[in-house]
This record gives structure tokens, C-alpha cells and sequence, in this order.
């Protein structure tokens, strides 16, 4: 293994704030609720507006809940941020996404640096979900001009509560004023795809009976609850993710995969996998990670038995997947072009030195201001 690199990948801690009602906490609600088998760590001002039922709650220890289905809440005012995320990124805690709901906590803006200035190699930025209600995002923006500030910095838009609005083409453009690229996506009762937040982890077949999670038990009750409603399109009434797989064997352009990661396609939210450049003294396995513009990339040796090939996935809302799959074949070298050895820079300067902070870099994207 590379030295400096860690052994595992590092856990995404993702920001979500939004208007005041538009439903962020609906949005953290429904994460834990399905959950399946993917370990969330939740970091709120007070546990009060989380739905938990006490009979379903595995264990508290002062402010942290342990829950049925393998989520962590953590309690936590402003001073105690950075300390909670270092406690939760304990190996033994074995979570893959760490949540931080903005409310109360500090400013959107705020917490994007603070999280990318974490000095925890175990902790990556996740990304920024910014929620709006799709009614009243005129009208609310118009009021607090200062709320544009905080889409132009969202990673991922969620347009929520889009069953009370006529006009969600009018709401899309004036989100586009602010902010052109995000990945945007349409909700009601704001339920975002887990798997367009996280990789869910992998689960091991069940050999017997097993008591239900809290997951799955919120899932049943959702299903009664739904079996009852004569009308079913607030459950549907969403824009589908999309994935853009690629794969090749051809090595790939090390300047044109940074541009890549940097300057991701409209509506990307995540961009992951590992490349191949085949440049001499940079034969390693490069592990890519982009979330909107903020980029994170580890470097191994191939295994002997390791199929050696570039694998990448980029993952949105919005995206128009014949733009990115184009883009995603530019980056391959053909085999007459001359190989660059200095273009390798524009890849190694993300990668962490020894002892030190993974990188998540955003060109400009700390300053970011409406359009």
C-alpha cells in the first residue's frame, strides 16, 4: 500500500440545510427510516423533532442515541461539532455517511469549510444538500436575498413539497439564477434515494428469523399508511437519480480526469472509482472521489490479481447522460498521443502527504456568490 494512505476509504459527511419548513428534518427522518443496512451518523441541536419511537432505541448514553437500525444520533451545539464527527468516525462505529443538519448549527458556508478543514483523514466532505419548498421559493428568496448565497453553494437541490406547486418549471429557473449546475431534484415528503447520498452497505443473506430494525419497521408502517391513501402520487412525484457507468482499458489523460472531477457535468452529485494512467512512476491505483467540484483522490498498488482497468461512475439528478458519457470517453488516451509525465501533477497534488489531512479541494467554490 502507498504510504500515507489509509486503509480504509474515509467516511462522507454531508451538510443539510435549506429554508426554514421546507423539510429538513422530513429529509433526515426518511434517511434513517430506510436506511437497510447502511450505518448513518445523524449531528443535530436536540434529538426533539427526530420521529424515533423510545420502544425502538437500542441505547443513550448522555447525548447520543444508538438505534435499531444502525444509526447514531449525536446531541451537539456549535463548539462540539468537530469532536462529535472525530467520535463518530471510529472504525468500530463502521458508519458510511455522517449527517449534519444545519439547523441551529451554524451557517451553511460555515460548515462546508469546517468540514473540509477537519484534520481527520477518517472523515471526506459529502457534499452540501440544500432543501427549498417548492411553493414558497419565490417568494421566501425575494425576502432573505442572502438564502442565494446558499444555493450557489449546494451540491444537490432539493426541491421539496413539489405536489403544491403548478409551476415547478418556473421554480426550477429561478433556482437556476443561483446556482445552473447542481443536481436538482424534484420531492414530496422529501424523500431522497439513500443511494444518491451514499454507496448502501453490502448485506450478509439472512440464514434465520431476525428482529425487524428500525428501518424496516418505519417502512411497514409508511406502507399502511399509503394501502389507506386514495391518492398514491405524493409517493411518486420525484425525479429518478441517475448512474453513468465506464469502464476501459485504454490508460486515461490525467489533465482531462482533473477537469472532469473539478467541473463535473450539470446535475452530477458524485463521481467515484479508480483509474489507470499508465504513465511511468504513477502506475498505482488511483481511487477518485468528487463531490460537485470537491475533489479527493487516494493512490495504492494494483493487487497481482486485480483486473486493471479504469472503472468510474458518476452519479446525479438532472443529468443528461449522453453529455456525460461523451465526456467520460474524451478522457481516454489514444494510443498514438505522447504520454505527459508532467500532466500527473494535476492528479497528485490531491493526494494526501503523510500525516496530514486528505485533500477536498473546491476551486472557487469557497467563495461562491448568487449568479
Amino acid at each position: 500500500m502507498t504510504a500515507g494512505v489509509p486503509s480504509s476509504a474515509p467516511t462522507p459527511v454531508l451538510v443539510v440545510a435549506g429554508f426554514l419548513g421546507a423539510g429538513k428534518t422530513t429529509l433526515l427522518n426518511h434517511l434513517l427510516r430506510t436506511a437497510d443496512g447502511t450505518r448513518i451518523g445523524v449531528v443535530v441541536n436536540d434529538f426533539g423533532a427526530i420521529n424515533i419511537d423510545a420502544l425502538l432505541v437500542a441505547g443513550q448514553s448522555e447525548s447520543t442515541l444508538s438505534l435499531g437500525n444502525g444509526c447514531i444520533c449525536c446531541s451537539v451545539d456549535d463548539s462540539e461539532l468537530a469532536d462529535a464527527l472525530s467520535d463518530l468516525a471510529r472504525p468500530a462505529l463502521a458508519l458510511d455517511l455522517i449527517v449534519i443538519e444545519a439547523s441551529g448549527l451554524a451557517e451553511p458556508r460555515n460548515l462546508v469549510r469546517m468540514v473540509l478543514g477537519l484534520d481527520d483523514r477518517r472523515l471526506r466532505y459529502g457534499g452540501l444538500v440544500y432543501v427549498v419548498d417548492a411553493a414558497n421559493v419565490v417568494a421566501t428568496l425575494a425576502e432573505h436575498r442572502g438564502l442565494g448565497a446558499h444555493l450557489a453553494l449546494a451540491d444537490l437541490i432539493v426541491v421539496n413539497k413539489a405536489d403544491l406547486t403548478r409551476d415547478v418549471d418556473g421554480v426550477r429557473s429561478q433556482i437556476r439564477r443561483f446556482n445552473p449546475t447542481a443536481a436538482l431534484l424534484r420531492t414530496v415528503g422529501a424523500r431522497v434515494p439513500t443511494e444518491l447520498l451514499v454507496d448502501p452497505s453490502p448485506r450478509a443473506p439472512s440464514s434465520g428469523p431476525e428482529q425487524l430494525g428500525l428501518d424496516a419497521l418505519m417502512r411497514e408502517l409508511e406502507t399502511d399508511d399509503c394501502a389507506r391513501d386514495d391518492d398514491h402520487s405524493h409517493d411518486h412525484l420525484h425525479d429518478a437519480y441517475q448512474s453513468v457507468s465506464f469502464a476501459t482499458r485504454q490508460p486515461l489523460r490525467p489533465r482531462a480526469l482533473a477537469r472532469f472531477l473539478e467541473r463535473p457535468p450539470d446535475g452530477a452529485y458524485r463521481i467515484k472509482g479508480v483509474a489507470d494512467f499508465d504513465i511511468p512512476g504513477h502506475r498505482d491505483r488511483y481511487e477518485v472521489h468528487a463531490v460537485g467540484g470537491h475533489v479527493g483522490i487516494r493512490a495504492r498498488r494494483w493487487r497481482p490479481d486485480e483486473d486493471r482497468r479504469t472503472r468510474l461512475v458518476v452519479i446525479g439528478a438532472g443529468l443528461d447522460e449522453a453529455v456525460a458519457r461523451h465526456a467520460l470517453a474524451e478522457l481516454q488516451r489514444p494510443d498514438d498521443e505522447p504520454v505527459d509525465r508532467q500532466s500527473m501533477v494535476t492528479i497528485t497534488r490531491y493526494l494526501p502527504a503523510a500525516g496530514t489531512a486528505e485533500p477536498w479541494i473546491a476551486p472557487d467554490a469557497a467563495d461562491a456568490e448568487p449568479l
